[in-house]
């Protein structure tokens, strides 16, 4: 019986030492590891009879954004002031604008420059 106890013992031990390191893995994922960062997705959506487009911004950082300055091309821009940490919005450019790229900038040196991507079609979707 003292056997199976130790069996048992250490069985469990593992277990935990696997459980906690697997879980600080998990929790690197989820916190910001830069102080300062965005993440920029221009998406244009292509339909039979007009084009959208829209552009995801989001905080990955842990201090807040400020003085961000969107531009669309062809003088296209936009300010949209502070983000705080973990905050994500989605705007869209003017209409006829002709969506090929975005550029932001803001605060603590943060420049991205991003062309549109276009998502695939799906069967049985609008616009495919």
């Amino acid at each position: 019986m003292k056997q199976y106890t130790i069996l048992v013992g250490a069985g469990v031990g593992i277990i935990c030492i696997m459980a906690i390191i697997f879980g600080l893995d998990l929790l690197k994922l989820s916190l910001s590891t830069q102080e300062y960062d965005i993440f920029v997705d221009p998406i244009i959506d292509k339909q039979n009879l007009f084009i959208t487009g829209r552009v995801s911004i989001q905080n990955t950082g842990s201090q807040p954004l400020t003085n961000i300055h969107v531009n669309f091309g062809a003088g296209d821009t936009l300010d949209i002031g502070t983000l705080k940490s973990g905050q994500k919005i989605i705007i869209s450019p003017p209409p006829e604008n002709p969506m090929e790229f975005v550029m932001i900038e803001a605060d603590n040196d943060i420049f991205v420059n991003k062309a549109y991507r276009e998502l695939p079609k799906m069967v049985g979707m609008m616009g495919s």
